[in-house]
């Protein structure tokens, strides 16, 4: 009943606004004049904003497919088809009159290498304007490597990469070649503890880790040294299931079995938090890992399912460091042992 209400409400909205401009679009159509010749586009704007508002008639010059715009001008009564960069967009007659169209833009209309234009056609003619039809807004689904030093390249994974700009922080990091998927750009200088972000015209989106606070991140940073109790091998390049770039930790813990990691003494001060990323390979509800800071001075079990776990640990929970060089993982699910899956360890910023 809700989803019914809210669809009303929707319809009864946009069917007041679509009333509203028709009348202020009306003309005087008693003659055949305005059927005589080609359509004439005026402007477009928006319909409704993300919350269901009628949106002022503000031209607009881009809009995501799969959203609704309105299209004034003159001569689309005899409407046959509407096409965004070549791709045909099915409308309402019951939402034409000759100086307004309402249409939605077809949900698979192309975004990347296109022509940019919005093309009509009517009984007595074509006219073709100019429109881009934008990609949904840029979504960092990963970047390593996280501690890229001044100079490196590193690379950006996820979507929606359409002429996109990079900064860390405040600063602009050069791309060297980019796809809709995947960028590869040079860290600029002065850039740890700041974050990524990829803007392109749709909006802006930023990585969840800040640049050097990778423990792993495709592989061990600082490492000084990894083993497993059991003397089982840590892989540390695993390809085939990763949360953060392209490579993950696979160690395959009997009943209890631990792992220690010891690292290059490091500063902490700057962060608020331990974070990483755990997989279960067993689907068991018991399934958990006991993660030890503080040489077993602080001993922390979380569960862990079949999905990537995120786990963060407040530095307040392990006696507030300021400098980290070890951690101890023990398997604890107490059903004979695991393999879990390990990736995007390090730190969390204050």
């Amino acid at each position: 009943m809700k989803n019914l209400n809210i669809n009303r409400l929707f319809w009864t909205l946009f069917l007041s606004v679509f009333a509203i401009i028709s009348l202020s679009s009306c003309r005087d159509d008693s003659s055949d004049d305005s059927k005589a010749g080609p359509p004439v586009i005026e402007k477009i704007t928006g319909s409704l904003d993300g919350e269901g508002k009628p949106v002022d008639l503000t031209p607009i010059t881009q809009a995501q497919a799969n959203n609704t715009v309105i299209i004034h001008g003159s001569g689309f009564k005899t409407l046959q088809h509407v096409y965004f960069n070549g791709t045909e967009s099915a409308f309402n007659p019951n939402f034409v009159t000759d100086n307004v169209i309402v249409v939605n833009i077809n949900e698979n209309t192309p975004y990347a290498n296109a022509s940019n234009k919005l093309k009509l056609v009517t009984a007595f003619g074509e006219v073709v304007y100019d429109f881009t039809v934008a990609p949904p807004s840029p979504e960092i689904s990963s970047y390593n490597s996280i501690n890229a030093q001044a100079g490196e390249t590193f690379k950006i994974y996820g979507k929606y990469f359409l002429n996109p700009e990079v900064k860390v922080g405040t600063a602009t990091a050069t791309i060297v070649s980019s796809t809709l998927t995947e960028i590869v750009a040079t860290m600029p200088a002065n850039a740890n503890d700041k974050y990524v972000s990829v803007t392109t015209i749709s909006g802006t989106s930023t990585a969840a880790q800040a640049v050097g606070s990778a423990l792993y991140d495709d592989e061990i940073q600082g490492d000084a040294g990894h083993w497993t109790w059991s003397g089982t091998p840590i892989i540390t390049d695993f390809v085939d299931d990763t949360f953060q770039g392209k490579k993950a930790m696979k160690i395959a813990f009997g009943g209890w079995d631990g792992a220690d990691f010891k690292f290059n003494s490091r500063n902490v001060s700057q962060y608020k938090a331990f974070r990483i990323r755990v997989k279960s390979t067993v689907d068991n509800s018991s399934a958990s890992l006991k993660m030890v800071f503080g040489g077993w001075a602080f001993q922390i079990v979380k569960p862990v399912t079949t999905g990537w776990t995120y786990i963060e640990i407040p530095f307040s929970e392990i006696g507030n460091p300021t400098t980290f060089d070890q951690i101890t993982f023990q398997e604890s699910g107490n059903f004979g042992g695991n393999t879990l899956l390990i990736d995007d360890m390090g730190f969390v910023l204050k």
